[in-house]
């Protein structure tokens, strides 16, 4: 038994076999029927050393091609039957890909022997034939050329799409920066010389309106405390009973207010003050119950001012 054909082998001896019948339903291309026919009667002695064509003792030439053919044809049923077992073998999920790996080996094995035992056909060296080949590579030169020559056009394209895309950046980058230079010469014209004095005596004037505004608070404030939040009557003692009267006096809520703020800013890291006889006590508690002091969270006989400046 033959081993298996490669696929090669049999593309091969279908394409004769073909060009075999084309040439033979040619009535003035009889010569060349011939001819193949000799070549694939050589290519299958190669195939099959067991058999064996005289095409010299043939006397018919169309009977013999016919022949021929038939007996392609069979072979190359044999070859597919053999192709078509060989492709249904069942591979274990272990061994599959070192078998594929063994069955493309044997492939390329059977081609390249194949090739070997070939030889290159000669072409005829006359001039319809030379005629035929130059314009096939002329035919063939021209589709490459057409090809290059569109690949390059959308290249073209899409570089021009670039290059109107960066230049109206650059254009809208340009009136940025001519626009920035207006702004720049505008606000340098603008620009003052450097003075400390007038700095300083801008300062100075600043300090001064607020100081007279803090003194305009602390006025108003006093005014509404004054009026609002007065020191305990002596009269409204009088009339209450069981009711010890003070022994140290008794200062103002906008005196206590005063400790508190004064505290706050100039010891901001303990602004605690100690409540003292002399701090009444619904004051403390006002203060306390409507969140202008805070109660100290560990000693409770010390209260601070509210930090609402920051």
């Amino acid at each position: 038994m033959s081993p298996p054909l490669s696929p090669f082998i049999v593309s091969q001896s279908l394409k004769k076999l073909v060009n075999a019948c084309y040439c033979f339903r040619k009535e003035n291309q009889l010569p060349q029927a011939k001819n193949i026919t000799k070549h694939m009667s050589v290519n299958q002695q190669d195939l099959d050393p067991d058999s064996t064509t005289n095409v010299e003792n043939v006397t018919d030439p169309e009977e013999e091609l016919i022949k021929e053919c038939e007996e392609m044809w069979k072979e190359m049923e044999e070859c597919q039957n053999k192709l078509l077992l060989v492709g249904t073998e069942a591979l274990t999920e272990s061994n599959a890909q070192l078998s594929l790996l063994i069955m493309q080996a044997k492939c390329l094995t059977a081609e390249l022997s194949q090739w070997q035992k070939e030889t290159p056909e000669i072409i005829p060296l006359n001039q319809d034939v030379l005629v035929t080949l130059g314009k096939e590579e002329f035919q063939k030169l021209t589709h490459d050329l057409e090809m290059v020559l569109s690949t390059l056009q959308s290249k073209n394209e899409k570089l021009q799409e670039d290059l109107e895309r960066e230049q109206q950046w650059l254009d809208e980058q340009k009136q940025i920066l001519e626009s920035l230079n207006v702004l720049h010469n505008e606000l340098k014209n603008q620009v003052e010389p450097f003075s400390e004095s007038r700095i300083f005596n801008g300062l100075k004037t600043k300090m001064l309106r607020i100081r007279e505004y803090k003194e305009k608070l602390l006025i108003t404030l006093g005014e509404f405390l004054e009026d609002h939040f007065p020191l305990p009557d002596e009269s409204a003692k009088k009339k209450k009973k069981n009711i010890q009267e003070p022994t140290v006096q008794l200062i103002t809520l906008h005196e206590i207010l005063e400790i508190l703020i004064n505290r706050l800013f100039d010891v901001p890291h303990d602004p605690y003050v100690k409540i003292i006889d002399s701090f009444w006590p619904p004051y403390i508690e006002l203060l306390l119950r409507n969140g202008i002091a805070l109660r100290h969270p560990e000693d409770p006989t010390q209260i601070r001012l509210e930090a609402f400046h920051q």
